[in-house]
């Protein structure tokens, strides 16, 4: 916190800081007698009428009365990685959408409007990396429209906690009633690390995900749309451990090589062998794979509350770069779509 010559927390921050990250440190319960500090670190949002919104690294907005405040500072914008692959966020969007293709978009203005028959969030959102061209609003409206001709729902995906991401449009459409649906995070590392950590014995690899692959798939019913999705992307394999004979494959993954950057997804493993080190021995094989093309870097995404995959992704050497969010639109009846 800022400390005056006297010794005293100052505030440093004004409404002109919006956009900025900040910290702030303030007093809760003030008057009840059991008052004590609480710290905030994230992009200050608003100050409207003697209330700023913060958000944090996580998405989460944290209301405080401008009378609670002790102190603040403008702090720099994003912390520095102490190991991993530096990246942007921008470059991380960018890789993780061409590893994850839509099979219809189009521009608008900077946005980047997918779709693929409903066929998970990601591939049916809105990527807003710059500026739409048009008022929020308008912007807005043409996203609705473009979605309700395919007959989808309209998702905005943005992205908090990191240089250059997007606080201030997570806090514009949480104002125009645009409801949160997903957080997850996206993670970085090392990628020769992970192909040392096992031996890969017994992974196949192929360019294709056939019905034994999809036998382990999570999604089932996989349409020809799907398998599109799954098969899209600069250079994509797929990983399987075989099962027992007549058994679905002990375990899968699937990889996508792009220039420096390979991203890992859909590592699944049969409930009954879990702990066996089966999704390492996955990920090393693929590691190994994307090492031959010329891949120095690995990112993939997990969510927030999947604990067994963080703690594995973890000892891989991975850390959390950002936060991702799908917005919902609005239910214009006043109900919030499920």
């Amino acid at each position: 916190m800022e400390i005056s010559a006297a010794g005293r927390l100052e505030v440093r921050i004004t409404p002109a800081d919006v956009g900025k990250r900040v910290s702030v440190r303030c007093l809760s319960e003030p008057g009840t007698g059991q008052e004590k500090f609480t710290d905030t670190v994230g992009v200050l949002t608003s100050w409207d009428d003697a209330v700023l919104m913060i958000t944090r690294r996580d998405g989460r907005s944290v209301r405080i009365a401008e009378s609670a405040l002790v102190a603040g500072k403008v702090v720099p914008a994003a912390p520095v990685r102490r190991r991993g692959p530096a990246a942007s966020y921008d470059e991380l969007a960018r890789v993780a959408s061409r590893g994850w293709r839509p099979l219809e978009t189009e521009q608008l203005g900077e946005w980047e409007l997918r779709a693929a028959g409903g066929f998970t969030r990601r591939a049916n959102s809105v990527l807003p990396l710059g500026d739409p061209g048009l008022p929020l609003d308008a912007a807005l409206a043409a996203v609705r429209r473009w979605y309700g001709e395919r007959g989808l729902p309209a998702y905005v995906q943005t992205a908090t906690g990191a240089e250059g991401t997007q606080e201030l449009l997570c806090a514009e459409l949480e104002r125009r009633g645009w409801v949160r649906e997903v957080t997850a995070e996206v993670w970085t590392g090392a990628l020769a690390p992970v192909a040392d950590r096992a031996e890969g014995a017994g992974v196949v690899l192929s360019r294709r995900a056939d019905e034994a692959w999809l036998a382990r798939y999570q999604r089932k019913g996989v349409s020809e749309v799907a398998l599109r999705v799954l098969g899209g992307g600069p250079s994509v394999w797929f990983a399987t451990v075989p099962g027992a004979e007549g058994e679905p494959p002990a375990a899968i993954g699937r990889c996508v090589v792009d220039g420096r950057w390979a991203g890992f997804a859909a590592v699944e493993v049969d409930p009954g062998l879990r702990r066996q080190g089966l999704a390492t021995e996955v990920l090393a094989a693929l590691a190994r794979r994307a090492l031959d093309e010329g891949a120095s870097a690995a990112w993939l995404q997990v969510e927030t509350d999947n604990e067994g995959a963080r703690g594995l992704y973890a000892r891989l050497g991975f850390a959390p770069h950002h936060s991702y969010h799908h917005y919902r639109e609005p239910d214009d009846s006043g109900a919030a779509g499920s």
